[in-house]
C-alpha cells in the first residue's frame, strides 16, 4: 500500500480518507506502523468535532433517525461522518453497501461520509479501529461524528467511552420495555430519545416520556449534566431540532465547566490502558515459550497441584524471559 499524503486527507479528499481508514484496519505489522505514523502527523488537526454515540434495540429506527437527523445537520452547515460499530453481525454492520442502503439519501450527500467498522475479531479491536477512523474523519474536516452501535450490550459501553454525548433511542411503550433495559446502559446515556412519536404512537410516546423521566431520575445524577428525556419522529422529521439543541446545550455547559476536555483526556488515557492490555495478550499468544508451557500449567491448576496465582506468575516469568 503506497504512502498516504496527509495534505490530501486534510483537504477532505474522500478517496484519501478511505485509503487511510483501510490502512488503520489492516492487521499487517508494517501497515499498523505506517498507520500510526500517519495518525500522529494528523493528531494536531483532530478533536474539533462533536462525537455522538447512538444506540437502541433493533427496530427502534436508528437508520431512519440518522438519515433525518443528518439532513438537519447538513442544513445547518455541518459535515457529517457516520461510523457503524457491529462486531457481532456481518449482515448488519459488515458491509459498506449495507450501511449506505439503510441511509439512501444521506449517502448521496457530498458532505457526508459513511463507514462501517468491519465485523469479526474482538470487540476491543473493533473499538480501536473506530477510534482511529474517528480521528481520521476529524482531520478530514468532519465536525459532527455519529457512532452507531447495534443492539444493547457490551458495545454500548465501548462506544460511550469514545464519544462526547451518548444517546439511547427508545420505542414508545410502557414499563415492560423499561424493565427490559439493562440498568447500566441507561445510566451511561446522556439522553433518552423516544422515536416513532407519530400517528397512534404519539400519545403512547408522551406517556412513555413521563415514565422514563421518573425512572431516569432515580438511576443517575451527575454534577456535570442532568440526563434528558425527549420525543421525536424520525419519519415525520419532528422533534429533531430539540435533540440537536440538547446536544449543543450539553457541549456548551460541559465545555464551560471543563468536563468536556476532562472527559476527552480520560478517554484517551483509558484507551492507552486498553491497548497495553491487548498488546500484552497478543504477546502471550505469540510467545512460543508460553504456548509450550501453558497446557502443563493448566493441568497442574486443574489438579490443584499448584495455585492459579503461581501458574500465572510462571506465565509472566516466561514472557519476561523471552
Amino acid at each position: 500500500m503506497p504512502a498516504l499524503d496527509t495534505n490530501s486527507i486534510l483537504a477532505g479528499n474522500r478517496r484519501a480518507l478511505a485509503k487511510a481508514i483501510t490502512l488503520t484496519e489492516s492487521s499487517l505489522p508494517a501497515h499498523r506502523e505506517e498507520a500510526q505514523t500517519l495518525l500522529e502527523a494528523l493528531l494536531p488537526h483532530t478533536g474539533k468535532s462533536i462525537r455522538i454515540g447512538i444506540s437502541g434495540v433493533p427496530g427502534v429506527g436508528k437508520s431512519t433517525f440518522i438519515e433525518s437527523f443528518g439532513q438537519l445537520l447538513l442544513s445547518a452547515g455541518h459535515r457529517l461522518a457516520v461510523l457503524a460499530v457491529d462486531p457481532s453481525s456481518p449482515v448488519a454492520g459488515g458491509s459498506i453497501m449495507g450501511d449506505k442502503t439503510r441511509m439512501e439519501q444521506l449517502s448521496l450527500e457530498e458532505n457526508v461520509f459513511i463507514r462501517p467498522t468491519p465485523s469479526g475479531g474482538t470487540l476491543g479491536g473493533v473499538a480501536q479501529k473506530t477510534r482511529e477512523t474517528m480521528l481520521l474523519c476529524e482531520a478530514a474536516g468532519y465536525d459532527v461524528i455519529i457512532v452507531e452501535t447495534v443492539g444493547v450490550g457490551q458495545s454500548e459501553f465501548q462506544v460511550a467511552g469514545m464519544v462526547d454525548f451518548f444517546m439511547l433511542l427508545m420505542l414508545p411503550g410502557g414499563g415492560d420495555e423499561l424493565q427490559g433495559i439493562k440498568k447500566g446502559i441507561v445510566e451511561i446515556a446522556d439522553a433518552l430519545v423516544i422515536n416513532k412519536s407519530d400517528g397512534e404512537g404519539a400519545g403512547i410516546a408522551a406517556a412513555t416520556e413521563s415514565q422514563y423521566q421518573s425512572a431516569f431520575g432515580l438511576l443517575r445524577s451527575e454534577a456535570h449534566w442532568t440526563p434528558v428525556v425527549t420525543r421525536c419522529s424520525a419519519l415525520e422529521k419532528t422533534g429533531l431540532d430539540e435533540v440537536w439543541s440538547i446536544i449543543k446545550s450539553y457541549v456548551t455547559s460541559t465545555t464551560e465547566s471543563g468536563f468536556f476536555a476532562h472527559q476527552r483526556a480520560t478517554q484517551n488515557r483509558q484507551w492507552m490502558h486498553q491497548l497495553v492490555q491487548s498488546m500484552l495478550l497478543r504477546r502471550l499468544k505469540e510467545s512460543a515459550a508460553v504456548t509450550a508451557e501453558l497446557p502443563k500449567l493448566e493441568s497442574e491448576v486443574e489438579a490443584q497441584r499448584i495455585t492459579p496465582y503461581t501458574a500465572a506468575r510462571r506465565v509472566i516469568d516466561l514472557l519476561n524471559s523471552a
